[in-house]
């Protein structure tokens, strides 16, 4: 997977308050954590982080919403080809996904919380 997001624009230029805040190992770990979990799916993500063979010289953080999106684009493709209807479909991309966001969200710190 070539596609960094970078079409998107230059990276860094946005507020990054707004985000967890991590250190570059921190999102490096999670980075390889959502490759190894999207590899397993396939088709294969490249070793271009920080010190791999394929070092591309993007932030660890912008793997992770790289490589998220295409691990979401994978899990979306599987439930498209794996619903035994339409319905059934429907249901696991909607309400099903929504409640499980949003036990997600309640485990963790609002990130964009209101004041």
């Amino acid at each position: 997977m070539d596609d960094h997001g970078d079409d998107f624009g230059p990276w860094g230029w946005e507020n990054t308050a707004t985000a967890v805040q991590r250190t570059e190992e921190e999102w490096a770990t999670i980075a390889r954590y959502i490759r190894h979990a999207a590899n397993k799916l396939g088709p294969q993500l490249p070793l271009c982080l920080p010190g791999e063979p394929q070092e591309c010289g993007r932030p660890a953080q912008q793997h992770v919403l790289a490589w998220s999106a295409h691990l979401k684009a994978v899990a979306h493709h599987l439930i498209e080809q794996s619903t035994p209807s339409e319905a059934r479909g429907a249901h696991a991309v909607g309400p099903l996904y929504q409640r499980r966001l949003a036990e997600l969200r309640a485990q963790s710190t609002p990130v964009h919380a209101p004041h």
